[in-house]
């Protein structure tokens, strides 16, 4: 990514993982920027991908993944009749909608990960195929997924925007702070 972590988020650690996870956040959120909801929701590569369908997905992996860890139930449910729905906006849904709503859950996992009494408390992985039966772990595991997690949805999201419009992540980070880039 063409940001950098605050250094004061070096010293402790769960400052340190919430400022990676942020600094991911905001190259998905910078994919974006400028773009009309018509824009962000095409599909300009081979992928199905679009740069909307990531905001929401990255938002409701995110929430799902700390409600897990609070031992609650996801806010949507998704199984294999829906699953689809997280990688695109339907209905109403808009990119300034979800991008609330990301703000929201981003806040929540912030305050979850700052509550918890360690980060080698642990919670367990669900029953599916996919994860180890009766596997558990940690938050600090948690705030490590989340990282990969975004990180590689924002790498995706560059190659979205660079293939709608030609934009780049490092034009994205100086359209953001409104200087010019080249």
């Amino acid at each position: 990514m063409v940001t950098h972590v605050p250094s004061e988020a070096r010293g402790d650690e769960r400052g340190a993982l919430l400022a990676f996870l942020e600094e991911q956040r905001g190259g998905i959120r910078r994919s974006v920027l400028g773009l009309t909801d018509e824009q962000a929701a095409s599909r300009p590569s081979a992928s199905e991908l679009s740069l909307g369908g990531l905001v929401k997905h990255c938002a409701e992996v995110e929430q799902s993944w700390v409600a897990r860890a609070k031992g609650e139930a996801p806010a949507v449910h998704r199984d294999e009749t829906n699953w689809h729905e997280c990688h695109r906006l339907v209905g109403d849904e808009t990119v300034a909608s979800q991008l609330a709503y990301w703000e929201k859950v981003a806040a929540g996992t912030e305050a979850f990960l700052r509550s918890v009494p360690s980060l080698d408390d642990t919670f367990p992985l669900p029953d599916q195929p996919w994860f180890p039966p009766e596997g558990r772990v940690s938050m600090r595991w948690l705030a490590l997924h989340l990282i990969r997690e975004t990180a590689r949805h924002a790498g995706h999201a560059d190659i979205v925007r660079e293939s709608l419009d030609g934009a780049t992540a490092f034009e994205l980070v100086a359209k953001e702070r409104g200087s010019a880039w080249g």
